[in-house]
């Protein structure tokens, strides 16, 4: 019987994970324990993924703002500090702010505007129309801002994020100015020492900062690549990726992912047989249609996967098969025909015809997406995902 079912993706319950839990074995576990209950059966090339605030939890990768305070002052010394490019976010960065600001006297923040990097709109681009202002040209004042725009809410979370970051900063006894602009360089006329915090573009930031005569500038990559006082660290992404534990800690991105999958994928093999790709993920890269919000706020969506996971889909566009190349057939022979094309594709599809519209993302990223969107963010309870038939095609 042919089967129907393609891609299949499964949240998996798992136990409330704490320090030290052996993690590797929990996830093996739950997976042998959902086949045993007849919820799956384990196959060659499924795919089994985790979210990266378990193991980071099980890791016990965690710092104090008190750390970060530290970090910052070390790095900084009794300078203005220009914090530029925040997202914003509670859950993301206040607590690193409060962090920035409990290591210096004085903080400028600049907000990029209409939105952050990954989408939080501030104002929407019919404000700045009305108000006739340039984002790509115009620095504004926190003052000359809310004169033209008021104190907007953020669409979803209903946070006047202007005044939060303010009151934040000075409820930690540090003096707090705030502007708007997207030059990178805009900073430069209130303070030559700058910790730029943003994700994906932080590498061009720190080059037009240097390139314009900043005297200091840090990423956030680069604070707390150490451990202080025993806290956690992350030696290659420092702060980026972390998120808020409690009102005093942070969760830092899990370390030695890698070596972590490999483990898992061994001991899967061990235990069941099969060979199963196993990879760690946190943010999927999607757009959220209504808000705006580009979901990455994590350096990368997977920090770790096993070696069947690298590259990209090399896939056809099988509707354009149908409306082109077979379009004179239907029914049994339309399928066969379409069938044969898959089976004697060429190895590198990329730039034909045949596979326009397929999106040949890395693979890491648009599993990591499936796996965000199928675990949620909230109370479900399955930050394990098991995915079966992934790399399954119209002739399996």
């Amino acid at each position: 019987m042919e089967r129907i079912t393609g891609t299949v993706s499964r949240g998996l319950r798992a136990p409330i994970i704490k320090q030290g839990d052996d993690l590797k074995q929990i996830v093996v576990d739950t997976v042998l324990q959902a086949q045993a209950n007849g919820e799956l059966e384990i196959r060659d090339k499924d795919i089994l993924a985790l979210t990266e605030s378990i193991l980071a939890r099980s890791q016990g990768n965690y710092c104090t703002v008190d750390d970060i305070a530290e970090d910052v002052k070390e790095k900084f010394g009794e300078d203005t500090v220009g914090v530029i490019f925040p997202i914003l976010s509670r859950n993301r960065f206040s607590i690193l702010l409060k962090g920035f600001a409990r290591g210096a006297k004085k903080i400028v923040i600049q907000l990029s505007y209409p939105s952050d990097e990954v989408g939080n709109h501030i104002i929407d681009y019919d404000a700045l129309d009305e108000a006739g202002v340039d984002p790509y040209a115009d620095v504004l004042t926190e003052e000359e801002f809310v004169g033209k725009f008021g104190r907007p809410l953020h669409t979803f979370t209903g946070v006047d994020y202007v005044s939060y970051y303010k009151e934040l900063v000075e409820s930690e006894n540090c003096e707090c100015e705030i502007i708007f602009a997207n030059k990178a360089t805009a900073i430069l006329a209130y303070t030559d020492c700058v910790l730029n915090c943003d994700i994906h573009t932080r590498v061009r930031t720190k080059r037009l900062l240097k390139k314009a005569g900043a005297k200091l500038v840090y990423g956030m990559d680069e604070i707390m690549t150490a451990s202080r006082n025993g806290s956690g660290f992350h030696d290659q992404y420092g702060l980026l990726g972390s998120n808020k534990a409690t009102e005093e800690t942070v969760k830092l991105f899990p370390v030695h992912c890698r070596e972590f999958v490999d483990s898992v994928q061994q001991l899967m093999q061990e235990k069941t047989g099969k060979q199963i790709e196993v990879m760690v993920y946190g943010d999927g890269a999607f757009k959220d249609p209504v808000g705006k919000i580009w979901e990455l706020a994590d350096p990368v969506v997977s920090p770790g996967y096993t070696a069947g996971l690298e590259g990209t889909p090399n896939e056809l566009k099988l509707k354009y098969l149908a409306d082109n190349q077979y379009a004179d057939l239907s029914g049994e022979e339309l399928k066969e025909a379409i069938k044969k094309s898959i089976t004697e594709k060429d190895s590198q599809l990329k730039g034909k015809m045949a596979s326009e519209g397929t999106t040949p993302r890395r693979l890491t990223d648009l599993i990591g997406s499936l796996c965000d969107l199928t675990s949620g963010s909230g109370d479900k309870g399955t930050p394990f995902v098991y995915i079966q038939g992934y790399f399954d095609n119209y002739t399996d």
